[in-house]
């Protein structure tokens, strides 16, 4: 009887995934812009976007690109950290302040971070299935984690409220 195990989806090893942002981040600032952030494609692939947050311990501004699609009006990004097992910093560094701006490849956005709630983030987390580039195996990837991975859902905010 031959015993089949089931292996984890490999990653990259950390320094490589590191570096790879690393040089995004680098290329959108030496672009201006121009280069960097994507518009998210059903069935193509994750858009790109810049997520401005605000330092939870220094109170620096901080950059950051992440991938996302759009559910309605809403920005859906998750919060994993090149599939590490911490959170990533500008997901704890929204959790202590969650009004926050956007880059979109269309122009910038005033929103709201929050965790999706548990049906939302069922439904959610299926659809990333529908923007490829998260990895062949999301569900292996995120078993990986000690915790479950968060849905973060970036809500639109009225003009008023940003002022």
């Amino acid at each position: 009887m031959t015993v089949v195990r089931e292996q984890a989806p490999r990653t990259p090893p950390r320094f490589v995934i590191r570096i790879v942002w690393m040089l995004h981040r680098t290329a959108y600032r030496l672009t201006g812009g121009r280069f960097g952030l994507s518009t998210p494609e059903a069935g193509g692939r994750f858009g790109m976007m810049r997520l401005a947050t605000v330092g939870r311990r220094s109170g620096k501004p901080r950059m950051v690109i992440v991938g996302y699609y759009e559910d309605g009006p809403n920005l859906v990004t998750l919060a994993m950290n090149g599939w590490a097992d911490a959170e990533p910093a500008w997901w704890l560094n929204l959790q202590a302040s969650p009004d926050t701006t956007v880059d979109l490849a269309d122009g910038p956005r005033v929103v709201r971070a929050r965790a999706a709630t548990a049906d939302e983030r069922e439904r959610l987390w299926v659809k990333f299935d529908n923007y490829p580039g998260w990895g062949e195996d999301l569900d292996g990837l995120a078993a990986r984690r000690s915790m479950q991975t968060t849905v973060v859902i970036l809500e639109p905010r009225d003009r008023a409220v940003a002022s």
